[in-house]
């Protein structure tokens, strides 16, 4: 039986804990998106009726956890929208689907609940099938200026994002303290930390813009 419910106090370790285990080496050498988790929900950015878990006959596998951020447009007008991130599935529960499920059911969740449109970072390739598009084909850019290839956006309502260019702000809760976060991870049990493949890929999609 598939469950998606909201994530309770009692859940925050094992979802801690899951959120380690599904991004350990992934990006880089160990992680960071465990104490991301911790410290997101105390923070006035974090959405609680958008932080949903996956459960599988009982079992914990899955967590999605939503902050508030932010568009400007070039006018000064500002708009509020969200991100989501970190979203994990259990490693070994992986490419099955679930992801998807869990992911559709917080996007429905948060059109219901009147947010107009997300956008986030991750790789094009997991987030156009439900509907994610490039940052560009909707104007909206980095504070910088440019087009990340990794960020990507989706309307809750149509034509929500009309009278762009906008200029995306994700919430401060995302430039957290590394060092802080070396700390917490030395706290729990021994993971190794290995250099893989996945890395380099990271490295490349995160470094690169449209023009």
């Amino acid at each position: 039986m598939l469950t998606i419910r909201n994530e309770a106090k009692s859940d925050y370790q094992a979802v801690e804990a899951l959120t380690r285990r599904a991004f350990y080496n992934l990006y880089v050498p160990g992680c960071h998106e465990h104490y991301l988790v911790h410290v997101m929900r105390d923070h006035p950015d974090f959405v609680p009726d958008l932080d949903f878990v996956l459960e599988l006959d009982g079992n914990l596998i899955g967590s999605i956890l939503y902050t508030r951020s932010t568009l400007t447009g070039e006018a000064g007008e500002r708009r509020e929208i969200l991100t989501f991130g970190p979203v994990c599935i259990a490693p070994e529960y992986q490419r099955r689907g679930y992801g998807k499920r869990l992911i559709g059911h917080s996007l429905e969740r948060a059109a219901a609940l009147g947010w107009e449109a997300v956008v986030i970072f991750g790789s094009p390739a997991n987030y156009v099938g439900l509907g994610f598009q490039s940052c560009k084909r909707r104007l909206v850019r980095a504070e910088d200026g440019s087009f990340p290839a990794a960020m990507l956006v989706r309307e809750l309502r149509p034509r929500a994002l009309d009278g762009g260019p906008w200029t995306y702000r994700e919430s401060p809760v995302m430039r957290f303290d590394g060092e802080a976060a070396l700390r917490f991870d030395a706290g729990l049990p021994p993971m190794e930390k290995r250099v893989l493949p996945s890395q380099e890929e990271f490295y490349i999609l995160s470094g690169s813009v449209l023009r």
